[in-house]
């Protein structure tokens, strides 16, 4: 579908329609078919509460653009009605759901974080089987510190542990992350702790443990310990930063807070990925220009801005060198969110980039070089993915 797209961008929109995408930062689709009220939380970012029953999850700019944009993979027609989207996709069963959908998006490689209702969802390489494609994990620093607690580590034995632990892992995966944005927020300390301040602070996380039976870590200490660990290893370093659910402070996911942490030269030798960063998109196109190591994507976002991702993409290339964006969708449950986060990440940067040949401020080789870095060529060259697949 070409948009009404004339010019430049039906010709890019055409190009990427046959460039399959690296998508950097995923998690993944629902194994069982959800019922209606839980398919509507997964339309909801910020809201942890199930909806009001008088609520339309439908009624919002992602839920416009899954029936705008999924309803014709369904059999259906273009703005179909709730009730006959949801009948249509009920009738074929999340397997063919996810069949259409995730072979739809396009992908060569998905980045899978598989730190997150992981018993709910495919795993990266049922995701991989379902849409094509290669899976690599990323692996979610918190869990690794959890799973410690949870099979009763000592503080004595506790940063050895670690060390070993996230050796091993890393032997399987391509990056780590980590989600310090809910567990502290960015403005707290995240110098190197020493072995003895490790010991000091578990002993303090398993007394919380005793008292409140919940595993969760929360200490910036520890988080900052994992963090510098894997920096050791090299490891990229994915980072949540911006749009989440409310049991962030979105206040202090602000990514200009890690300016400090990204001074240090350890963590200046491993590539940094500032995941999603709506509403703070341009901190990061600054970071991501001071910072030679720094990457950004606005994945997530897209999707739930829907028919305004035109204006986030566009913003997303304001400052930000080229060779340091990525493309993302972070799609988790619905495998609609993968496909769309695809098709409106491609409509939009065809429409931007398009814009600029048009305008003759661009070259159209320059235009087509640009989005396929994005696409792809970053992303493989970040992480060291193998250069197949396009």
């Amino acid at each position: 579908m070409t948009l009404g797209l004339d010019g430049a961008a039906r010709d890019l929109l055409a190009e990427l329609a046959a460039t399959p995408l690296v998508d950097h930062h995923v998690h993944g689709a629902f194994r069982a078919a959800p019922s209606r009220a839980a398919y509507g939380d997964a339309l909801n970012e910020a809201d942890t509460d199930p909806l009001l029953p008088d609520v339309d999850p439908f009624d919002s700019q992602v839920g416009f653009a899954v029936r705008a944009w999924c309803a014709p993979l369904l059999g259906l027609d273009r703005h179909a009605s709730p009730d006959d989207y949801w009948a249509r996709r009920s009738e074929l069963g999340e397997d063919e759901v996810n069949r259409r959908f995730l072979a739809a998006a396009g992908v060569s490689d998905w980045l899978v974080d598989t730190g997150h209702r992981a018993d709910d969802l495919l795993t990266p390489t049922e995701l991989a089987a379902t849409g094509g494609g290669r899976a690599h994990e990323v692996v979610r620093l918190e869990s690794l510190a959890e799973s410690l607690v949870a099979d009763g580590i000592e503080p004595t034995a506790y940063a050895a542990a670690f060390r070993t632990l996230l050796a091993e892992r890393a032997r399987g995966g391509v990056a780590v992350k980590s989600v310090l944005a809910y567990r502290a927020g960015f403005d707290v300390d995240l110098s190197r702790p020493s072995d003895a301040q490790v010991e000091h602070h578990v002993a303090a996380w398993l007394r919380d443990v005793a008292r409140t039976g919940s595993v969760r870590l929360t200490d910036p200490r520890l988080i900052a310990f994992g963090i510098h660990e894997a920096a050791e290893l090299g490891l990229p370093l994915q980072l949540h930063v911006g749009l989440g659910d409310r049991d962030m402070d979105l206040r202090r996911s602000d990514p200009l807070l890690l300016t400090d942490l990204l001074r240090l030269p350890e963590i200046a030798r491993v590539p940094v990925m500032l995941l999603h960063c709506y509403p703070f998109e341009r901190q990061a196109g600054y970071l991501a220009q001071a910072f030679r190591n720094v990457f950004l994507d606005v994945g997530l976002s897209v999707n739930f801005i829907g028919a305004r991702a035109t204006a986030l993409v566009a913003r997303s290339l304001e400052l930000a060198p080229f060779g340091q964006v990525l493309y993302s969708s972070d799609a988790c449950g619905p495998s609609e969110l993968h496909f769309l986060g695809a098709r409106l990440w491609r409509n939009a940067i065809a429409r931007v980039v398009g814009g600029f040949v048009d305008a003759d401020e661009w070259s159209a080789v320059d235009a087509s070089r640009v989005v396929r870095m994005i696409a792809r060529d970053n992303a493989v060259r970040a992480y060291g993915l193998p250069a197949t697949g396009s």
